[in-house]
C-alpha cells in the first residue's frame, strides 16, 4: 500500500486549500481522523472518502481536502418504460415500473450508495430515445419514490424528455418552440415536477437525432428549442442538457456533423443549457480523436458524454477497463472548460449491477474521474481491486491492475487499431463484419463507409484533400493530424488514407503494422487468461473468479474471430500475403461471411453469444 499512500499524498497536495463548495470536504487528522463539510452531502462524500483510505490501510497524515472537479457528475441510464434497456448488457432496467411507487426495492438504495461512494451526484433514469409517457403524472410518482431514496445519498434525479411531448400526451397539434400554448404546456408540466419533486435536477434532451423529434421539425433551432425549454425550468433552478449527437444521411462525413450543426449556434444557447457532447466525433469507438466541438465552443456551456456501458467493446463479455480511454480525453480536454461530465450507464438488475465483474470498475472509474480528472487510471485500478477483488496477495493485486491497465488497448487492437473504425456487426455491434452490406441500411453505417479499403490502401482521408475534418481541429492538432507523417499512429487511419506498402514510422509497411497490431491484441487476450488463472489462489470469492474466468476465454475467442475475420476480408481485397508472424486463420473468409449476424439472430441471455461462431 506505500505506493497508494505517496500518490494519496500527492493528489491531496494539488487539491483545493479551503472548502470551496458544498460539496466539499476536509478531513483532519488524529487517532480519530473528523470529517468537516459546509452540507450533509460534503460530510457524506468526506466519510465514504475515509472509508475508503482505511480499507486500504491508508493513514492520515494530514489534512485532505478535496473538491469535485465538476459540479455536474451525472450517470446517463438508457432505460425504457417496458424494463429492457437500449446498449444494456447486465440484464434488465434496474428500474421497476410496474412495482413503484408502492415497492421500493432496497436495491434502488444499494445503487445510491456506490454512486455516492465514489461522487456521482446525478441519475437520468431513461433512455435518451425517450417515450413522453415517463412524463405523465403515474410515471411522475414513480420518479418521486426514487428521487426520494436517492436525495439522502446526494443524488438529484434528471429524466430524459421527448421534445414531441406536447403533441404525444398534450394533445397540441405540435410542439413548436415558439408556439405559446407549447411553451405553456411545458411550464404546466415543470411545475407539476416540481410540486412533487423539488430538487429535480432537469431534463436531458436527444432532439433531430436518428428519428428523435426535435426544434428543426418545425423550422427552430437546436438553440431555440433547447432555450424554451431552459425559459420554463429556470425558475426552479433546472437546466437543460441538450445532446449534440446528430447526423444527417447523405453528407461527406459524419465526424463532421455535429461540429458543423452546433458551432454556428455558439453563444445563443442560455446560461442552464450544456450542450452534452459525445467524447469523439463518431459514436463510442475503441477508439477515437476528441470532438473539435468540445474545445470550440467559448459561449456555450458543455459536457462531454463517455460511455460506461461496453456497446463497442465487448459488450459484458470483454474486460475493457476504461479509464485510459477517459484520461486520454482529459489529457486534450481541460475539466476546467466543461460544465459537468455525463456517463452511459453499465447498469441493469444482474445480480452484481453490471454483469461482468470487472465491468464495475468502469462505474467506479467514471466516478472517481468525475470528481479528480487528474487521478491515474492505475491508482483508480488499485483501489477498485483491492476494494472489490481483495486479493490476498500484492503479487496477484499487481498482476491483475496490469491487466485492466493493458485491457482497453488490447481490445482497440484487436478489434480496429491504427484509428480503423465502425467495422461492427450491424445494429447490435457485437463481432466483426466489416464487410456489412445489408439492404436499406444508411450509408453512414456501414463499415465501409469508414475504413475504405481498396487496392490501393485503407483509411478515410480527413485532410484536406478529404474531408477536410482536420480544419475542425485547432492547431497544433490540426496540423499534426494532417499530416501524414506527423499524424500519431493511434489516429493514422482516421485521418488518412494510406498505401498498403507504404511505409510508416515503424519502418513496417501499413500492412505489416496491421496485422502486427491485431496479432498483438490476440496474444495480450490469451495473456489475460494466464494472469488470472495465476491469482486463483488468492481471491476468495470463488464464483467472481470462475465468472471472470470463463469470460476471458469467451474473450480470447472473440479476439481471433475479429482478427481473422479482418485481416482475411482486407487481404482479399489488397492480394497481399501475410507475414509470418500472423497465426493462420480458424476459418476461411467464406465461412465467416456465411455467418448471419442479424440483429434476429444476436442473444445473449447469459452473457454468451453465437458461441458456434468461435
Amino acid at each position: 500500500m506505500k505506493s497508494l499512500v505517496i500518490v494519496y499524498f500527492v493528489a491531496v497536495c494539488l487539491c483545493f486549500t479551503a472548502v470551496a463548495n458544498d460539496e466539499s470536504y476536509r478531513i483532519l487528522p488524529g487517532a480519530s481522523p473528523v470529517v468537516e463539510a459546509a452540507s450533509p452531502t460534503g460530510r457524506l462524500y468526506g466519510e465514504n472518502h475515509l472509508k475508503r483510505l482505511k480499507a486500504l490501510g491508508i493513514e492520515v497524515s494530514d489534512t485532505i481536502v478535496s473538491s469535485p472537479a465538476f459540479s455536474l457528475r451525472i450517470l446517463n441510464h438508457w432505460d425504457n418504460l417496458d424494463g429492457t434497456v437500449e446498449r444494456g448488457y447486465a440484464g434488465k432496467s434496474l428500474w421497476n415500473w410496474d412495482e413503484l411507487p408502492a415497492k421500493v426495492s432496497p436495491r434502488y438504495a444499494e445503487y445510491a450508495a456506490m454512486c455516492a461512494a465514489v461522487g456521482i451526484n446525478g441519475t437520468v433514469l431513461n433512455n435518451v430515445n425517450a417515450s413522453s409517457n415517463i412524463l405523465t403524472y403515474e410515471y411522475l410518482e414513480k420518479v418521486k419514490a426514487l428521487a426520494d431514496v436517492f436525495r439522502p445519498y446526494g443524488m438529484k434525479v434528471y429524466l430524459s424528455a421527448n421534445f414531441a411531448a406536447p403533441m404525444q400526451i398534450g394533445g397540441l397539434p405540435d410542439a413548436d418552440p415558439l408556439n405559446k400554448d407549447v411553451v405553456v404546456w411545458w411550464g404546466d408540466k415543470v411545475k407539476e415536477i416540481y410540486q412533487l419533486i423539488p430538487d429535480f435536477g432537469g431534463f436531458l434532451v436527444k432532439a433531430n437525432s436518428e428519428g428523435q423529434p426535435g426544434p428543426c421539425d418545425f423550422g427552430r433551432s437546436h438553440a431555440q428549442g433547447a432555450n424554451m425549454l431552459a425559459s420554463v425550468i429556470r425558475p426552479y433552478g433546472g437546466i437543460i442538457m441538450w445532446r449534440a449527437f446528430v447526423y444527417s444521411p447523405g453528407d461527406a462525413d459524419r465526424a463532421k456533423q455535429a461540429y458543423l450543426e452546433f458551432k454556428p449556434l455558439d453563444g445563443e444557447f442560455e446560461d442552464n443549457v450544456i450542450v452534452q457532447i459525445k467524447n469523439g466525433p463518431v459514436d463510442f469507438q475503441p477508439r477515437e480523436p476528441f470532438s473539435p466541438l468540445l474545445v470550440d465552443m467559448p459561449g456555450t456551456l458543455t459536457m462531454p458524454e463517455l460511455q460506461i456501458t461496453q456497446e463497442y467493446l465487448g459488450h459484458s463479455n470483454h474486460l475493457a477497463y476504461l479509464a485510459p480511454m477517459w484520461s486520454e480525453l482529459f489529457s486534450f480536454v481541460s475539466p476546467e472548460s466543461q460544465a459537468g461530465v455525463a456517463g452511459v450507464a453499465n447498469i441493469g438488475d444482474s445480480y452484481n449491477f453490471t454483469s461482468h465483474p470487472f465491468a464495475r470498475a468502469n462505474w467506479y472509474a467514471f466516478g472517481r474521474l468525475a470528481w479528480d480528472p487528474s487521478l491515474s487510471p492505475e491508482q483508480i485500478a488499485r483501489e477498485w481491486v483491492a476494494l472489490e477483488l481483495k486479493p490476498s496477495s500484492k503479487k496477484s493485486e499487481d498482476r491483475i491492475v496490469d491487466m485492466m491497465i493493458r485491457s482497453r488497448e488490447a481490445v482497440v487492437d484487436y478489434m480496429m487499431p491504427m484509428g480503423l473504425h465502425h467495422l461492427f456487426a450491424f445494429g447490435h455491434h457485437y463481432g466483426p463484419e466489416p464487410w456489412c452490406d445489408p439492404e436499406g441500411a444508411r450509408e453512414d453505417w456501414l463499415p465501409r463507409y469508414y475504413h475504405r479499403a481498396d487496392s490501393v490502401g485503407i483509411g478515410f482521408d480527413r485532410t484536406q484533400t478529404g474531408s477536410d475534418a482536420v480544419s475542425q481541429y485547432p492547431l497544433p492538432y490540426s496540423e499534426e493530424y494532417a499530416s501524414i507523417e506527423k499524424c500519431p499512429e493511434e489516429y493514422l487511419l482516421w485521418f488518412h488514407h494510406v498505401g498498403w506498402s507504404d511505409r510508416i514510422t515503424t519502418g513496417e509497411t501499413l500492412w505489416e503494422a496491421l496485422c502486427h497490431h491485431y496479432e498483438r491484441g490476440v496474444n495480450e487476450t490469451e495473456k489475460f487468461i494466464e494472469d488470472w488463472n495465476a491469482c486463483e489462489q488468492d481471491i476468495a470469492d470463488k464464483v467472481l473468479f470462475a465468472d471472470v474466468a470463463e469470460r476471458l476465454e469467451i474473450q480470447a475467442k472473440d479476439a481471433r474471430w475479429w482478427k481473422d475475420a479482418c485481416l482475411l476480408y482486407f487481404q482479399e481485397i489488397n492480394g497481399l500475403e501475410f507475414p509470418d508472424f500472423v497465426t493462420p486463420a480458424v476459418r476461411t473468409l467464406d465461412e465467416y461471411k456465411a455467418v448471419d449476424l442479424g440483429i434476429d439472430n444476436f442473444t445473449c441471455p447469459s452473457g454468451k453469444l453465437l458461441d458456434s461462431m468461435r
